[in-house]
């Protein structure tokens, strides 16, 4: 009986765990999501970041 009530009780451990980690998985894509909206796009990035490193002729050369 004692290792039944043992069983029982680690299967609880487990489910509350489990629950847990969708909570959190769920938390974080509610929270990228969100980052990825960017409500007012006027006030974006002002450089394209990695994409512009491979053009090197992006300004023109000096005299």
């Amino acid at each position: 009986m004692f290792e039944y009530e043992l069983h029982q009780q680690r299967t609880a451990e487990l489910a509350q765990v489990a629950q847990h980690d969708r909570l959190v998985r769920e938390a974080r894509k509610a929270r990228t999501g969100r980052r990825g909206q960017g409500g007012n796009k006027a006030e974006g990035r002002v450089s394209p970041g990695r994409v512009a490193e491979r053009f090197t002729d992006r300004f023109t050369r000096a005299a």
